[in-house]
């Protein structure tokens, strides 16, 4: 608990002590209580009882009030007690105050008060409702024999029952409130792993596609050294741009403020695919504008597009790649719009399951309600990826989303 919360609750309710600071507060927040045997212990100090009774007053007082402490200071620090440990020393404590109400006179009857207390502390409610009325009715019966006995009932039989079912109420209490802070630090936790998880996702998406794009550039300026310097000069300055481009990416995506956009990203996946000879087909609704198409979806989508281009760039060994952008109605009744990434590489990974950067994809398709689907190309060679995200607001007119028509980019001469 830290200082703003210890202050708001100074008696550490619901809280295991964590210093012998805390220790003594629980221990003080008890001994309070033991006010109320103010008429036993008076009994016994105004001389007027004999010897074997003021010794078995002084006797009986001391073991029951010890051994009441003990039994509550176990519980409210949330030591573990057996349950047929508790239930004995709840019956003793009964049987002591029932011993000493019945030999040394009416003030004793407060002890079954404790008593109750003690049993709505550390019994089950399904126990506890049962043993507080119980106690009560015992304290009825051993009151009955002495004068001014309805004195003497109201005086302890009505706060008997009434703080054995408060304490009850107050350990019902006491229980929300350990879950309510067990369930906001697990919200804590998961909220610091989400963000973790979404800059990993980020880095990786980044880094991946720029520095593969450096790496590109870098082995093409590599080729042209030194036979055609200018070429490799223009190569050299592209590397420069993408390695600041990148810094600038890196940075808004530690401040969680980068949102991609399907056309930005696009021209970063034409410059990484025509640097690696790959001949790019882009379907014209690609490029026009995405209707009804929320920030979310656009980024999940323009995410998609630059992992897809990334695995093409370093895995597949392809010629050739297509990029499509279509509005497709499912089964629920939902327009979806899909981007479908094809390509003649050399197929799907043998492996049964996704690296870092689809598994990453799959993921942040999922928080913008989409899906992500791969497998092979229709045509039986190379890879497809197809990235679906919900579409709302009224379909485009005009041309509409289709992805047959399309124009060629071939790689540079």
């Amino acid at each position: 608990m830290n200082e703003p919360e210890a202050g708001q609750n100074p008696v550490l309710i619901g809280t295991q002590p964590r210093n012998l600071r805390q220790v003594l507060v629980k221990c003080l927040w008890i001994g309070i209580w033991f006010s109320y045997l103010s008429g036993p212990v008076g009994q016994l100090l105004d001389g007027r009882m004999s010897p074997a009774r003021e010794t078995l007053g002084w006797s009986g007082l001391s073991v029951f009030a010890l051994t009441y402490f003990a039994l509550v200071f176990r519980q409210i620090i949330h030591l573990p007690t057996g349950g047929s440990l508790v239930r004995w020393v709840l019956g003793f404590l009964a049987a002591l105050a029932g011993l000493l109400s019945f030999t040394l006179g009416p003030n004793w009857l407060v002890l079954f008060t404790f008593v109750a207390c003690a049993a709505a502390m550390t019994l089950p409610f399904s126990l506890s409702r049962w043993v507080i009325p119980a106690l009560t009715a015992a304290l009825i019966a051993i009151g009955l024999r002495y004068e001014d006995a309805r004195i003497y009932l109201f005086a302890y039989a009505l706060p008997c029952l009434l703080s054995g079912f408060a304490l009850v109420g107050v350990q019902h209490l006491i229980r929300t409130t350990a879950e309510l802070r067990s369930a906001r630090e697990e919200v804590a936790r998961l909220a610091a792993n989400e963000e973790r998880l979404r800059l990993a996702r980020d880095l990786h998406d980044l880094l991946g596609h720029s520095l593969s794009l450096v790496a590109l550039k870098s082995e093409l300026a590599g080729r042209m050294l030194p036979d055609r310097p200018e070429d490799a000069a223009q190569q050299v300055a592209d590397i420069e741009r993408v390695s600041r481009q990148a810094l600038v990416d890196v940075r808004e995506a530690v401040t969680g403020y980068r949102r991609p956009r399907l056309a930005v990203e696009l021209a970063g996946v034409r410059a990484a695919l025509r640097t690696a000879g790959v001949e790019t087909t882009v379907g014209p609704a690609l490029e026009g504008e995405h209707h009804g198409l929320a920030a979310d979806q656009e980024g999940a989508l323009a995410w998609s597009l630059r992992e897809a281009a990334t695995n093409v760039v370093r895995h597949s060994g392809a010629r050739h790649c297509e990029l499509l952008l279509t509005e497709e109605w499912e089964s629920d009744e939902r327009r979806y719009l899909c981007l479908t990434v094809l390509d003649d590489g050399a197929g799907p990974p043998r492996a049964l399951h996704d690296g870092n950067g689809l598994s990453g994809l799959r993921e942040r398709l999922a928080l913008a309600d989409g899906r992500l689907e791969t497998g092979p190309a229709p045509r039986g060679r190379g890879f497809a990826l197809r990235a679906y995200v919900p579409l709302g607001g009224p379909a485009p007119s005009g041309g509409g989303m289709t992805g047959t028509a399309a124009r060629t980019v071939g790689p540079p001469g």
